[in-house]
């Protein structure tokens, strides 16, 4: 019972909405009941039954549940569009207003002890935190999703445990972001909860880890799987999101043009859908399926589109792990001072707490720009600070060709015995490949049952 529906709440709306309807206890109270009995629920000394709040309300004009609990008419109705009003500000890309809706739904819920929409607003605040780059918070909202969702079906929590995993992943605890997915998928194909929906979410959330731990048969299965599951899924925009994690496995594989092709279908669906934070990072990834085919000038005018989209949005962390892309690219096109400028203006603002792989991405990218100006001590330096952050994030992916760079860095300084060590701890990361610290992959989904097929 809420401080609204105890007696002296409902006492106290009765005697407010009586006087601005200038009705007198008599008037109120007649024919059923009398005067004294309405004094005594003004006053809060009774609490008055559900036929004689029903009796009220209808004198009064209002709706029971007005009556009973101090809710407004419609109010849960009103909070549902509301919710709605901000996930459409947020897929537009407006991340300040979107926090702002969602934070004026909680606030009126729980004013109001209206639990239903409550998790949904939490949900909201977490990605906004997301985009926004605010780890910590975001990592805290989706905690308190789930918690409030904890009596629900694991379907239902697919979406804050996702959120969750992905916070972890963006501050560089790639095992961590794992096991929260696999955990989920377990739990949800062992237990028979085949719901194509959350299966499609998690499996296309663990592409993207799996592949920066160099899990690439792990991640190549993930994809296989998800893309058994698309027919059964009933939200588009989960499908266009697997596509463009799906894109990443075909980019490690080598099949370039079929990368594009999946990512020119994601494009497609968000600009149906009119998604434009997840349009925008499907702009970056052409990008880069554009610089790894060598088309520069394209990768250069993907990744600008997909920056000024994410800049837009404030989307800070995205933004500057575009700006590694972009650099590469500006790199490999000759314009080493705009890459270096580039990078050294947004690794103050990334590290081993905010985009662990992006930032040894941008100390890589610095090291072979001093390898260019023959300033080895200072490619040295940077390549040694990107393995400390690449062995930190677990992120084996890029580990052995960051081996290798050093190695062969030490060899031409002649430092023999340094470069022989460091090629043999690139091999040792080349010769594990698809693995992770949690033992054999989830079970499987039984495709026929989730798809209808």
């Amino acid at each position: 019972m809420t401080a609204e529906s105890e007696p002296d709440g409902i006492g106290r709306r009765v005697q407010r909405l009586r006087r601005e309807r200038r009705l007198t206890q008599r008037m109120l109270a007649e024919p059923a009941y009398t005067a004294a009995y309405v004094s005594t629920v003004e006053a809060g000394r009774v609490h008055p039954s559900e036929a004689a709040l029903r009796h009220l309300a209808d004198r009064l004009g209002v709706t029971y549940d007005e009556l009973a609990t101090g809710r407004p008419a419609h109010l849960v109705a009103e909070l549902k569009l509301a919710l709605t009003e901000a996930q459409s500000a947020l897929a537009d890309g407006d991340t300040a207003e979107a926090a702002r809706r969602f934070a004026a739904v909680l606030d009126r819920a729980t004013q109001h002890g209206i639990d239903a929409v409550h998790p949904a607003a939490v949900l909201g605040l977490g990605e906004c935190a997301l985009e926004a780059g605010r780890l910590d918070e975001a990592r805290e909202r989706f905690e308190e999703a789930e918690r409030l969702l904890a009596g629900e079906p694991l379907p239902r929590r697919a979406a804050a445990i996702r959120g969750r995993a992905v916070a972890h992943l963006l501050a560089g605890e790639l095992r961590y972001a794992c096991y929260l997915l696999e955990t989920a998928i377990d739990q949800l194909n062992r237990s028979g909860l085949h719901d194509p929906d959350a299966l499609l979410l998690l499996y296309s959330a663990a592409i993207g880890p799996y592949m920066d731990m160099g899990a690439h048969a792990r991640a190549a299965q993930a994809a296989e799987l998800a893309l058994a599951l698309a027919p059964g899924a009933t939200d588009p925009a989960l499908v266009a999101g697997l596509h463009r994690s799906v894109a990443r496995t075909l980019i490690a594989d080598g099949r370039t043009a079929e990368a594009d092709a999946s990512l020119a279908k994601a494009q497609e669906l968000y600009q149906r859908l009119r998604l434009t934070s997840d349009l925008a990072k499907c702009h970056w990834m052409r990008g880069y399926v554009h610089a790894q085919a060598g088309d520069l000038a394209e990768a250069e005018r993907e990744l600008h589109t997909a920056r000024g989209m994410l800049a837009s949005q404030q989307a800070e962390l995205f933004t500057h792990q575009v700006d590694v892309e972009l650099a590469d690219v500006l790199r490999r096109r000759g314009r080493r001072r705009e890459a270096e400028d580039l990078l050294r203006s947004l690794l103050d603002r990334i590290g081993p707490d905010r985009g662990a792989v992006h930032a040894a991405g941008a100390h890589r990218l610095l090291g072979l720009i001093a390898e260019d100006q023959d300033a080895p001590a200072a490619a040295e330096e940077h390549y040694s600070t990107a393995l400390d952050l690449l062995e930190r994030a677990g992120a084996a992916g890029d580990l052995a060709d960051l081996c290798r760079l050093l190695g062969d860095l030490l060899r031409r300084t002649g430092r023999t015995e340094r470069a022989l060590d460091v090629y043999r701890a690139g091999l040792g990361h080349r010769a594990a490949p698809g693995t992770t610290t949690l033992g054999p992959a989830p079970a499987g989904p039984p495709i026929t049952a989730a798809t209808g097929r």
